[in-house]
């Protein structure tokens, strides 16, 4: 089983609203995840929620996170 740690979008058309989540790679963007890391908005306020420690122990346990969630985190 891979695991990927990716953005899944959330929130009213036209709301940019995603949550960090940590899932199987083959699975669907916005299908049920394994787990929950935290939740980020673009804009111009760029506000940001991530567990740090869920997300190393996810790393250790071969997560590859995508380009775009290292760029957040």
């Amino acid at each position: 089983m891979s695991l990927i740690i990716r953005s899944s979008t959330t929130g009213k058309k036209g709301e940019r609203k995603f949550r960090v989540v940590v899932k199987e790679k083959r699975s669907r963007r916005d299908g049920k995840s394994i787990e929950v890391l935290g939740w980020y908005e673009k804009g111009k306020n760029g506000k940001k929620q991530l567990d740090k420690k869920r997300y190393d122990y996810w790393i250790a346990q071969g997560a590859i996170p995508t380009p775009a969630i290292e760029k957040i985190v």
